[in-house]
């Protein structure tokens, strides 16, 4: 917020200088992000007046003008404004003044063979517009001629952009900030007065206001002003607006714009013979509701707004005519032929207001304010000194005021429990040098603090323990004792108390999870994958989709189900830029719904094709797509790597993988993920090399058994050092039988002198039975403390055979 240092001086005595003032704030917390000093700009510009203006002899379009500055004899000065004439009062630059904005030093000149001394100023060349059509005119009453013209432009001021954080709503008002700076400096507070406003009721136009969503809208006062005459603001009014970064409109909305930099209060001002017109009735029923399917309305920034089932509506006779707490609406706003207005003064829900504002992306200066919260004791305060203001500016007369409440309590007053030596021990000690003292804050210097920010501090019967009520303004952030203690601090000066090192300090470590997803990664990294990242947002194309209510764009509309669309994209794109295939995994997070419930889960997906070799003249240049098995072997490199044994079951599950090459992945019978080739009829579509293979794995299941205490340290086992004994096996088996499974079942039944199983060999066609592949296996036997003889391997070896028979009815070979 931009904070004007003449306005603040008429609510708070600030003796100290800019600089010191920031500073101040600053180490309060309210960090100042730049000093916006004005008085430079216009220094030596004096206000002055045409006495003649004639033709320029050599020039057409400059004009020779004799200046009055209320020196002994006019300054004959050339100047190409277009509204140059006689009787004219105007800011002039005289020889030897310096304009900042402009980089520019006036110096005595000719102009086309006329002599120049000095220059009459527009806005633009003094800073405060960025174009001007010609000079300023000032409109005064017995004018001092040679005066300083600073005073009349609002330019002996200086502007410090204040940033507030997020839970003190209070500082984004001036009332609010002069407060602040009252308890930083001990300096006097003037409030504003706002007496009460004589509304003098009438029957006809009647106005009611009904709130049917009282839990968004608890407050709302509705007052008619009659016979109001629409005009520019005074110069006064203008300039503080200016100076806070908003463009003056007319005296009415001014008004409303400028209670809401004093007080932080947001206002609109309806024209109510245009909400009378556009509702089709002379009783105007002001209510407050949410949007209906389907509704919308135009909005005062000319945008025709489409409704949202959360955006929170201020209608007449039911009818939308403002997005509450947000914006009004274009139909009903004040303009230059208003006569007679409705100025809403209202509370809006915080995260109502902020559902509301997100769903149709915009954000004002009123919903800043609701979203963090406005002071709701100050309402009233702020709609009469409103009304006031617009009868004193624009006339008329307060006719009608209507107020809704919500049955609920809406008391603003807190009281907290505080202890002194609880403040004692978070604040730690003071930097109390030379002047000596107690080495902690004293009670009397906590009770100055809190007093100094209007609380009411009170002894309870228990010792060095205070009642303390916290002030209406503060209610919203000051909820706790801790922040008591906070406000303590801040307001002593964090820089005033010893820096403290931890008594016991421990080296920094990696969480057990995060430790095992850095491990994932690296294994993936390791087997030759190139690690990606994509965006979570994704075009809205299923009905499991989360989606989203206010995208940026069309193609970020929802969140992902699935990684893998992602990384074909990636792969396809890669192709098209001439880059080569790209073999890559990335871990992410993706979301679903399950009815009405929205999930999220984390996942490790990949994508591997195309030729891994490097010299493709042993291929005559030619490209050697990978297999199936070469793809599963990158794969288990990375499952090496890990330490886990992972299983493969055949899968046609899913229709963009080829049905005959996928496998589902299980790791200790839990569901690991999926495994296999694009379908080709996709690999067709996005023109992709003959064989790409996809995975997409459960990130929880592989944390899990990564997890699992045999995993999380690495066991040397030892070597044997006998010899081992191997056994050969072959058999006919029904081709729909896995070799998984076969693997396992013989591992199981051979016991521990089984070292190892291997698949060595596999026939389909001649002298096979139909329905059948032949499939020879290597087992290999070993003992830690012994050389196997024949009558340790053959009662396994019969087992193997006994179980294969039995379980998988295979036909033995040998």
């Amino acid at each position: 917020m931009r904070i004007s240092l003449k306005w603040l001086r008429e609510l708070v005595d600030v003796a100290i200088s800019p600089e010191e003032l920031a500073e101040t704030l600053t180490m309060a917390g309210f960090e100042v992000e730049e000093i916006e000093d004005r008085r430079p700009w216009a220094n030596g510009v004096v206000l002055g007046k045409i006495i003649a203006c004639e033709q320029h002899p050599n020039a057409d379009k400059l004009r020779v003008c004799q200046v009055d500055v209320g020196s002994s004899e006019a300054l004959n000065i050339v100047c190409g404004a277009p509204n140059a004439r006689a009787e004219i009062y105007v800011p002039v630059a005289v020889v030897g003044t310096y304009l900042s904005t402009i980089d520019l030093k006036i110096k005595p000149a000719k102009l086309r063979g006329v002599p120049s001394e000095g220059m009459i100023c527009s806005l633009a060349e003094l800073g405060l517009s960025k174009e001007s059509a010609g000079i300023h005119i000032f409109e005064l009453e017995n004018p001092e001629l040679g005066s300083d013209i600073r005073p009349l432009l609002g330019l002996d001021d200086v502007i410090l952009d204040l940033t507030a954080t997020a839970n003190r709503a209070d500082a984004l008002s001036m009332v609010g900030v002069a407060r602040e700076v009252a308890a930083l400096t001990g300096a006097s507070l003037r409030i504003p007065a706002a007496n009460g406003v004589a509304i003098e009721g009438k029957e006809s136009p009647g106005l009611a206001v009904e709130i049917s969503e009282p839990q968004g809208c608890p407050i709302y006062i509705g007052t008619a002003i009659e016979g109001v005459k629409i005009a520019a603001s005074p110069a006064w009014l203008q300039q503080r607006l200016q100076a806070a970064g908003v463009r003056p409109i007319n005296n009415v909305v001014d008004v409303t714009n400028y209670i809401l930099l004093e007080w932080g209060q947001p206002l609109h001002a309806f024209d109510r013979d245009r909400l009378q017109s556009f509702t089709g009735t002379q009783d105007i029923n002001i209510g407050v509701r949410f949007a209906s399917s389907g509704e919308s309305f135009k909005t005062l920034d000319g945008q025709n707004r489409n409704l949202q089932a959360q955006n929170l509506l201020i209608t007449a006779s039911d009818k939308p005519v403002a997005l509450a707490g947000v914006m009004g609406g274009e139909d009903t706003e004040v303009h230059e032929g208003t006569q007679n207005l409705v100025l809403e003064a209202a509370i809006f829900d915080q995260a109502t207001i902020r559902r509301s504002a997100r769903a149709q992306g915009l954000r004002s200066e009123a919903s800043i304010r609701y979203e963090r919260g406005v002071n709701q004791a100050a309402l009233t305060t702020a709609c009469n000194r409103a009304v006031a203001l617009i009868l004193e500016l624009a006339g008329g007369t307060a006719t009608v005021q209507k107020t809704s409440r919500s049955g609920e309590d809406l008391s603003f007053s807190r009281s907290l429990e505080l202890r002194l030596d609880r403040v004692n021990l978070v604040l730690g000690q003071l930097k109390r040098g030379e002047t000596g003292g107690s080495k902690y804050l004293e009670p009397e210097e906590v009770k100055n603090i809190l007093t100094a920010l209007g609380c009411e501090v009170v002894p309870t019967e228990k010792e060095r323990v205070w009642n303390v009520t916290v002030p209406p303004y503060r209610y919203r952030d000051l909820e706790r004792e801790i922040d008591l203690i906070e406000e303590a601090a801040r307001l002593h000066g964090y820089d005033n108390f010893c820096d403290t090192l931890p008594s016991k300090t421990e080296p920094g470590y990696l969480s057990p999870e995060y430790a095992a997803i850095r491990n994932v990664r690296s294994a993936f990294r390791a087997a030759g994958l190139t690690e990606l990242m994509h965006y979570s947002l994704v075009k809205t194309e299923g009905d499991n989709q989360v989606v989203l209510a206010n995208p940026l764009f069309v193609e970020y509309s929802a969140l992902r189900t699935e990684m893998l669309s992602g990384l074909i994209d990636a792969f396809q794109y890669n192709l098209e830029q001439g880059n080569g295939a790209l073999n890559g995994f990335e871990v992410g997070r993706i979301f679903w719904k399950d009815g009405d419930a929205m999930k999220e889960a984390d996942a490790v997906a990949g994508i591997i094709g195309g030729d891994p070799t490097v010299w493709k003249w042993q291929q005559g240049g030619r490209d050697q797509p990978l297999t199936w098995f070469e793809a599963k072997g990158i794969l288990e490199s990375a499952f090496q790597e890990l330490g886990l044994s992972v299983e493969y079951q055949s899968d046609s599950s899913n229709t963009r993988l080829h049905p005959g090459r996928t496998a589902a992945l299980s790791l200790n019978g839990k569901h690991l993920g999926v495994f296999g080739q694009l379908h080709p009829q996709l690999q067709q579509e996005k023109d992709l090399p003959e064989q790409v293979y996809v995975f997409q794995l459960d990130l929880a299941v592989l944390l899990g058994e990564l997890g699992r205490s045999n995993n999380l340290t690495r066991k040397f086992a030892g070597y044997s050092s006998f010899p081992a004994s191997d056994r050969d096996i072959a058999f006919f088996a029904p081709v729909e039988v896995p070799v998984v499974e076969m693997q396992s079942a013989m591992k199981k039944a051979a016991g521990s002198l089984l070292d190892s199983v291997e698949l060595f060999d596999e026939y389909r066609g001649d002298n096979v039975p139909a329905g059948q592949r032949s499939l020879a296996f290597r087992l290999v036997y070993r003992a830690g403390d012994r050389t196997l003889s024949e009558t340790d391997v053959e009662p396994a070896q019969q087992k193997v055979r006994d179980v294969l028979v039995e379980k998988f009815g295979v036909s033995l070979r040998s």
